[in-house]
């Protein structure tokens, strides 16, 4: 098991304000990669409006739920299975699933890592190379699956590479998986920021692989953490009945999913927030680009790696000098494969992109 330093996270706001001295709303967290625009419109109103729903159980099927997820993200309500944050849905896989062997292609999100060896499994990791920006060989990762491998972990796009893996290049690693048994979870959280959906979600494929989950929630790109409302995509009707059986009832509260069954429909909202993504993602990158003491890793995500390549100057430093300005940006050196020389942060509105972009030109 890899070693993991600690740092601050981005809902460590209250660790920042007791060991900086700046009040939490006076920090813009960079670190987060949570929507900058806030939440949905809809279910704001949702929220306000069946506050009294609070007084019922939930429908322990969560049928409607089910069906207005389905409908955003293209599949069939009796392939979903909701939860409490995709975090409670990767810990019940794991469960079920016992792996003792894992794959998970890194650097990436130390929670599988956490939960594999919770249930006595050991962890491999499959490095992306730096030296080709982080982009995975798809044949080269193939080549390193065998029998002996029971489970793969593929976060698409990746945290904190924003790296992206192409359907085309995930049916080819999804054969390869078939044929040696080895069961399949690919954490789509940060799909729905990419330009172009339909071209790297996985979602499609659960019709034709029995060994694929997909886990989405609504944290990032419904800027809604604290919902905790997530929910994971799959064809394996088995599984998902394995999963309903071990899970706890009405682990999601009846306003959450109240408020799940209309964000999804907020076609208006959900067109603003990749708008304007995409908008802040070229302007971002372009300035990184021409910054010669960095290097910016192309992002297909709402987030941006960086390489620090001015000597002297490395993440902490560069975390401490923007933090005293209000903004909080993420030290990399956590991940696994990654040092002090890597940043990671989200790009927010074209304000607070400029300040923080001035931040540190100033460093660097």
């Amino acid at each position: 098991m890899l070693k993991h330093m600690d740092h601050f996270h981005g809902s460590d706001l209250e660790k920042i304000e007791a060991e900086y001295g700046i009040k939490k709303e006076d920090i813009t967290s960079f670190s987060a990669n949570v929507n900058p625009l806030g939440i949905s419109p809809k279910m704001r109103r949702a929220l306000i409006d069946h506050i009294d729903c609070i007084t019922s159980y939930p429908d322990r099927e969560y049928t409607v739920l089910r069906q207005c997820i389905a409908g955003y993200a293209k599949t069939v309500p009796e392939h979903i299975v909701v939860g409490n944050g995709s975090t409670e849905l990767i810990s019940l896989l794991i469960q079920l699933e016992r792996p003792r062997k894992a794959m998970i292609i890194g650097p990436t999100y130390s929670e599988y890592e956490r939960e594999i060896s919770l249930e006595g499994g050991v962890s491999l990791y499959y490095p992306l190379p730096e030296e080709e920006n982080f982009v995975l060989d798809a044949a080269d990762l193939c080549a390193h699956l065998n029998e002996t491998l029971d489970l793969l972990v593929i976060c698409n796009p990746n945290n904190p590479t924003s790296t992206a893996i192409p359907v085309t290049s995930m049916r080819r690693i999804l054969d390869v998986c078939k044929q040696y048994d080895i069961c399949v979870i690919i954490d789509e959280t940060y799909v729905e920021f990419v330009e172009d959906v339909t071209a790297i979600s996985s979602v499609p494929l659960t019709h034709y692989y029995n060994n694929l989950v997909i886990l989405r929630g609504i944290s990032k790109f419904f800027a809604a953490p604290g919902l905790r409302l997530g929910y994971g995509i799959t064809g394996n009707m088995d599984l998902l009945r394995r999963i309903n059986t071990l899970k706890n009832p009405w682990t999601i509260n009846s306003l959450a999913a109240k408020a799940g069954e209309l964000m999804f429909s907020d076609a208006e909202y959900i067109a603003a927030t990749r708008r304007l993504i995409s908008q802040e993602r070229t302007r971002c990158v372009e300035e990184l680009d021409a910054l010669p003491t960095v290097k910016a890793y192309h992002p297909a995500a709402n987030f941006v790696l960086v390489r620090i390549l001015k000597e002297g100057v490395d993440a902490q430093l560069l975390f401490e000098h923007a933090i005293r300005r209000g903004l909080m940006i993420r030290n990399c050196s956590t991940f696994p494969f990654l040092d002090q020389s890597y940043i990671r942060f989200c790009f927010m509105s074209p304000e607070k992109n400029r300040a923080l972009l001035d931040c540190l030109k100033e460093f660097l």
